[in-house]
């Protein structure tokens, strides 16, 4: 499944980068791209999967940007 996800208060392009490098190590995840200019993520990963990596996901980033809300 590839979902696209709104990032809500991205400061910068370094916590983007932190954030898809962390999200490229999850089991499951297939691709990951972050842009910092248009605030989305690209997300693919394992149909049967997705619900609990999108957790993971969102623990992820919370993690590294605390003031970073998702948009699902």
């Amino acid at each position: 499944m590839k979902k696209i996800i709104k990032l809500e208060d991205l400061d910068c392009a370094s916590c983007a980068s932190k954030i898809e490098n962390a999200v490229k190590k999850i089991d499951g995840v297939d691709f990951v791209s972050v842009n910092f200019m248009t605030q989305n993520m690209v997300l693919k990963a394992n149909d049967e999967q997705f619900d609990e990596i999108l957790k993971k996901v969102v623990k992820k980033c919370k993690h590294i940007e605390p003031e970073c809300t998702l948009i699902l």
